[in-house]
């Protein structure tokens, strides 16, 4: 790209292009901060219904979603992706204002560029093309797309897959369109996530003054070498495509504030990022175990957000394979690394699913970008993976 600056406002320069740049500054341009979506769904499910998908809106709670199907029969391939994005902090802290795409220096800047509105415009364009090269293409083209999924995740992909069990309809593959790739486009597909189990415990002591502490139990000094314990533990080794099971705290409070009072109770807030090693049940168990064997007088609060997945190979991985040696001559790499997606929704009903996505150096930060060519090739890459599944 030229050493130019292009805004949404100037016609001239917007009309030179692709049409994959151009959705992805139209949906930018969108406030869609969850759970709003701001007719971003909308724009997409014109285009769609353009070349003969038949869209199905789904509104639960407050959370607009949207499942999209063209084809009668067959396997269904389905892209997974969300219009909701996260806020955007001061607005005086952007470069360019967040929701004003931006092209400068061969970068699209603004909120949702890489996660994951640059992959939704690349998804479009990608099946227009297709569809127009192969009208009577195999099996089925779907969208599952939410606007929840960087908030509470509770009305979003997971209550479609509901709905979509009702209807009897199983997704066979699932290109989630989370930017996966590390530092040039391609590089990294995610082909499995870790399991989140998070937890809030609570140890209870005795408050008392700190100057008779024998009046009372520091709830703090009583946790501590159990949380030593837990912190070294070693629950697991991994596998071929998981690191080890991570154990970490993220929040510990206790006290009044003043400093002469020993606090009554101890709030400790820690996540598990799990492998297939254990389960949840497990994690669980251990945990207590050792909770147990310090005699604490504690209660736990666990809360399950995802189990992991895997697809270790096949013929979706195959096709993302090829597809992205096909446009950038270089092989990719397969991991479960980083946080956890929507995928965790679609993996158990017997999807393989796969996330291919952006490079993810600016995602959540202020001044998020990719570079402009970068959803060029990703459009390719995802209509490369049509064409190896349903042609």
């Amino acid at each position: 790209m030229p050493q130019t600056t292009y805004t949404k406002a100037e016609a001239s320069p917007m009309t030179a292009l692709s049409p994959t740049l151009q959705l992805a500054c139209e949906l930018i341009e969108r406030p869609s901060v969850t759970p709003a979506d701001a007719d971003c769904q909308a724009i997409m499910m014109a285009r769609l219904e353009k070349i003969g998908f038949q869209c199905q809106s789904l509104r639960f709670g407050d959370v607009d979603n949207f499942w999209a199907v063209h084809g009668s029969s067959g396997p269904i391939f389905c892209f997974a992706g969300h219009t909701d994005v996260v806020p955007t902090g001061p607005a005086a802290k952007w470069q360019t204002q967040p929701f004003e795409a931006v092209i400068q220096d061969g970068m699209l800047r603004g909120r949702g560029a890489a996660d994951m509105k640059g992959s939704l415009a690349a998804m479009i364009t990608a099946c227009e093309n297709f569809v127009a090269a192969h009208p009577n293409h195999s099996g089925r083209i779907a969208f599952l797309i939410t606007s929840d999924e960087e908030g509470p995740a509770i009305n979003g992909t997971v209550k479609v897959v509901e709905w979509l069990e009702h209807q009897n309809e199983k997704i066979t593959w699932c290109l989630v369109g989370e930017p996966s790739s590390t530092d040039t486009v391609g590089d990294v597909i995610k082909n499995g996530r870790r399991g989140s189990l998070g937890a809030v415990l609570t140890v209870r002591g005795v408050q008392g003054h700190v100057a008779y502490p024998h009046l009372a139990k520091n709830p703090i000094h009583l946790a501590a070498p159990a949380l030593a314990e837990l912190a070294n533990e070693v629950w697991d080794e991994g596998n071929d495509f998981f690191p080890a099971t991570s154990f970490q705290i993220s929040n510990i409070n206790g006290g009044t504030g003043a400093t002469n009072v020993i606090p009554g109770e101890l709030e400790v807030v820690f996540n598990f990022r799990f492998s297939t090693e254990l389960t949840a049940d497990i994690l669980k168990a251990r945990t207590q175990a050792i909770l147990d064997a310090h005699q604490l007088d504690y209660s736990i609060e666990w809360n399950l957000s995802g189990q992991p997945f895997l697809t270790a190979e096949g013929p979706l991985v195959e096709a993302a394979q090829l597809a992205i040696k096909a446009v950038t001559g270089s092989d990719t790499i397969l991991s479960t690394a980083g946080g956890t997606s929507d995928g965790r929704f679609i993996a158990p009903t017997g999807a393989q699913v796969v996330e291919l996505g952006p490079v993810n150096a600016t995602i959540h930060k202020v001044d998020e970008c990719v570079k402009a060519e970068d959803l060029d090739k990703l459009s390719l890459m995802y209509e490369g993976m049509l064409k190896e599944l349903l042609a």
